[in-house]
């Protein structure tokens, strides 16, 4: 089987509790769940549904506080902004335009039709998206021409341990709509290939990285 991320070959092992494939490049660090343990999104909106995001809970606000806490000081003074995979809230968006950014939002279950494409962007923000995609890279690379020369791509998933045992006793691949899972060099690899830049990561969950900006 060969990376969705870089193309070289991978290895694979079993999940022994759940017995369930995954496949593990080394090179970039990109695993994957087998791909016929998939889901459609009518069955990942039924898990989605279960989820409790009160747009007025205090905890829930401070969880996206967090985020932009980190990628806020890393991406300049952008104006324009995209929430890409939002879920059911806008919350996020309008906690960017307190931030002084004129925000957009969109998701391909609860809000499918608000994106523009022509529009272009200052930064793209996305959380708890990437571990869902069924075609990541393509993903990533759709993301970038969406955005302004220069500008910010920020992106939060949980880094996986990169240890075969300790991932199987990881809590987030237990998510049955947690398919793919990446660490910092996944995106360092990405940004290889698509020759834009890693400026930040928390080494957990967070990534901030730019656009290249072509000189005149």
């Amino acid at each position: 089987m060969k990376c969705h991320i870089c193309h070289n070959s991978c290895d694979s092992f079993i999940d022994e509790k759940k017995k369930i494939r995954y496949y593990h490049c080394d090179h970039c660090e990109y695993i994957f769940k087998s791909p016929e343990y998939y889901q459609e999104l009518s069955a990942q909106k039924e898990r989605y549904n279960l989820h409790e995001n009160d747009e007025n809970d205090a905890g829930y606000q401070a969880y996206f506080q967090r985020f932009l806490d980190f990628i806020l000081p890393l991406t300049g003074d952008p104006k324009t902004a995209l929430d890409f995979g939002c879920g059911a809230t806008s919350l996020l968006c309008r906690m960017l335009e307190k931030e002084g950014m004129a925000c957009d939002y969109f998701d391909p279950i609860y809000h499918p039709e608000t994106l523009i494409d022509t529009k272009k962007y200052d930064i793209i923000v996305s959380t708890e998206v990437f571990e869902h995609l069924h075609q990541p890279r393509e993903v990533f690379e759709s993301l970038l021409e969406r955005l302004e020369e220069g500008g910010y791509l920020a992106l939060q998933t949980q880094f996986h341990p990169n240890d075969r045992e300790a991932f199987q006793k990881w809590y987030y691949h237990q998510d049955p709509t947690h398919i793919v899972f990446f660490t910092v060099r996944t995106f360092e690899v990405l940004c290889r290939i698509y020759g834009c830049e890693l400026i930040g990561d928390n080494g957990t969950n967070m990534v901030v990285i730019r656009k290249q900006q072509h000189s005149a």
